[in-house]
């Protein structure tokens, strides 16, 4: 039978679509965008925008597939299951059981009977799923931890994602090893709360570590990481470690100590400070990108102002810009809410300001040669990304999921573009 994948959503989201795809390949099922008998929907429910598209995907898949078997799965399902079962789902399950994707369609295949399973507890055991390659990225994602014990005010994610749990170390060391021999040259460590990753007395600097060791991989990206985990042991090891990619994304979220608190984050904007410096005295042309909340309840005018000043001390390479969604259930919904107007306004002036502070970023490396590993074709040019997660545009097509040493010629606005010095792998010719 044939199939399709839709995932909204962050980069677990992508990692388990990536495992559900490689398993139904295996065992016989048939990958067809066009003209599906299964169309499986792995929903996201980080925002109230997050969840109507998700709700749209799967009425417009139920709508252009009449006759098609609807999958949906994720955290969308799982915050709002008595809406989804509904809405005449196939299979439905939350975040449990993704990895039985293949053994519960087999099984409606047979029967033919609504399926649904959701778990309602938090604390649960990694459920292992392994990719062998990934193929809708050239970068590959590795899933090495679940799960969030944080509960800030705003956040549904601990209640649809449950306690924070890790990968295997063996294992995932072992998925790490697959997907290079498979050439991936870069492996990004995902998970809800990534930092917290622990497994056998390791953790993620022991994991980076390890990794480091395989001698065809380029480069380890951490897809996300808290500032309150970027320990002494970490910095040590972003020291001498050059495989480290040269960039991290640290969520702030607020830049007003006010906001902060009421957030229920676990720092403050002196903290968050005196972190970043010593990032930066280790790696003083590091790439740090952050998300933003805007309009999060008790955020004023005032310590709105804070928090522009402070973003643009902290001079990011690039903010993701959220308006606060409120989320039924968490903290914050019980508190004094920001109105839609104020907090629009809001977002448009720290996208202004993001987009300000990239393209001061991206200037700092004008004329200078930096590695990029290719991705994909994009017209009459070659695409890739540098360590310091610069998108580069390459005039010409260019082998992809090489490393290319490039100059950076031109800047213009939020696009580099660059010419190919040499190719730093030797069995290849520019």
């Amino acid at each position: 039978m044939k199939f399709q994948i839709i995932t909204l959503g962050c980069k677990v989201n992508a990692y388990e679509s990536e495992f559900m795809l490689e398993n139904l390949l295996a065992s016989g099922y048939i990958l067809d965008e066009e003209n599906p008998d299964i169309v499986i929907i792995n929903t996201c429910s980080v925002t109230n925008m997050a969840d109507r598209k998700s709700r749209k995907l799967v009425h417009k898949a139920r709508r252009e597939h009449e006759k098609a078997i609807l999958v949906v799965a994720g955290c969308s399902t799982q915050n709002h299951q008595e809406d989804y079962q509904k809405m005449g789902i196939d299979i439905l399950i939350g975040n449990r059981n993704k990895s039985k994707i293949v053994s519960i369609i087999d099984e409606y295949l047979k029967e033919h009977k609504p399926y649904v399973y959701f778990t309602k507890e938090r604390a649960l055991d990694f459920e292992d799923m392994k990719v062998d390659e990934f193929t809708t990225h050239t970068r590959a994602f590795v899933k090495v931890q679940d799960g969030c014990d944080n509960f800030c005010s705003y956040c549904i994610i601990p209640y649809v994602r449950g306690s924070i749990r890790s990968k295997d170390f063996d294992t995932a060391i072992e998925e790490v090893k697959t997907l290079v021999l498979n050439g991936h040259k870069e492996v990004v460590l995902t998970g809800i709360h990534t930092g917290s990753y622990s497994s056998n007395g390791h953790d993620l600097s022991d994991l980076i570590e390890e990794m480091a060791k395989i001698p065809e991989l380029e480069r380890i990206r951490i897809s996300s990481i808290e500032i309150t985990e970027l320990n002494d042991k970490f910095l040590a090891l972003l020291k001498k470690e050059g495989k480290i990619a040269n960039h991290l994304h640290i969520p702030l979220q607020s830049g007003s100590d006010t906001v902060l608190k009421r957030m229920n984050r676990k720092y403050d904007t002196a903290y968050f400070r005196e972190k970043i410096a010593k990032i930066r005295e280790i790696r003083p042309d590091i790439s740090i990108t952050t998300d933003c909340i805007v309009g999060h309840p008790y955020e004023s005018d005032a310590c709105f102002l804070e928090y522009v000043d402070f973003c643009r001390e902290m001079k990011f390479a690039k903010m993701h810009v959220f308006p606060y969604s409120l989320r039924s259930g968490t903290a914050a919904s019980f508190m004094p809410q920001v109105d839609g107007k104020t907090k629009k306004e809001r977002t448009h002036v720290l996208l202004a300001l993001s987009d300000e502070l990239e393209r001061e970023y991206a200037q700092k490396f004008l004329h200078k040669t930096l590695d990029v590993i290719t991705e994909e074709y994009e017209g009459e040019y070659t695409t890739g990304f540098t360590s310091n997660y610069l998108k580069v545009y390459l005039k010409g097509d260019y082998q992809l999921n090489q490393v290319y040493a490039c100059q950076i010629e031109k800047i213009e606005n939020h696009y580099v573009y660059a010419r190919v010095v040499t190719c730093l792998n030797h069995e290849l010719e520019v």
